[in-house]
């Protein structure tokens, strides 16, 4: 017969249903109650954390990524506000997206790739009320998340810098087009808009046109007025 630990409502959020009723089985031979929120299609972040409200739970075990209703890192702060211990299970590798997390309530965030064991113990750590990292653990985490904040920041300083016509030369090369089409687009020459490159890559401080995109995809930027053509 299981160890009951007394009856510690639990809530899980996971888009992986074999994953999500493996943890449901678990965490109810451990003597949980369990709450598995359904993420139905078209669902929305805030009907998913109306739901999740409502479930009253002490404890919620939080994927990151829940399909149509996005990230879960937008979820934290109003749980945690609410009462509800939560802990991140995750397949994001992201050291920096944990550390998110972190900053944003998360008692502990856990690789998918741990073992049962292991987030049942976490559980009954939460339940204990133990601290379930070290600070070590939590600062090197939080200081990945500040330093890429810190490097998004600057990139999107630079990209403000950018002229109008660089903002639109780059939103093309974002799209895939080469510097012969671009060119055609904005009828003027070739070297013409070499030289714009030339000037994206040198504010943007980077090497390359391909280094260009991702620094511009990396912060999730887009021209203020992006051009379509066939």
């Amino acid at each position: 017969m299981p160890r009951a630990l007394g009856l510690t409502r639990v809530a899980i959020v996971e888009d992986h249903l074999l994953f999500a009723e493996s943890l449901e089985v678990a965490l109810s031979l451990e003597g949980h109650d369990v709450h598995r929120v359904p993420l139905d299609d078209g669902m929305s972040s805030t009907a998913l954390l109306t739901a999740l409200l409502r479930a009253q739970a002490r404890i919620v075990l939080l994927d990151l990524d829940l399909g149509e209703a996005g990230s879960g890192v937008r979820l934290i702060q109003p749980l945690v506000r609410s009462g509800a211990a939560v802990v991140v299970v995750t397949g994001d590798s992201d050291r920096a997206r944990w550390g998110e997390c972190l900053v944003y309530g998360a008692r502990t965030v856990l690789d998918k790739a741990s073992s049962l064991n292991t987030i049942l113990a976490t559980i009954r750590r939460v339940g204990e009320g133990r601290a379930l990292m070290t600070r070590e653990e939590r600062d090197a985490l939080v200081h990945h998340f500040q330093s890429e904040k810190r490097s998004d920041h600057e990139t999107r300083l630079r990209l403000e810098a950018l002229t109008p016509r660089e903002q639109e030369v780059l939103g093309h090369l974002m799209l895939g087009h080469a510097v012969r089409d671009i060119a055609r687009t904005f009828v003027v020459s070739e070297a013409t808009v070499r030289t714009q490159v030339k000037s994206i890559l040198s504010k943007l401080e980077v090497s390359s046109q391909l280094a260009a995109v991702g620094a511009a995809n990396a912060v999730r930027w887009r021209p203020p007025q992006q051009q379509t053509w066939a």
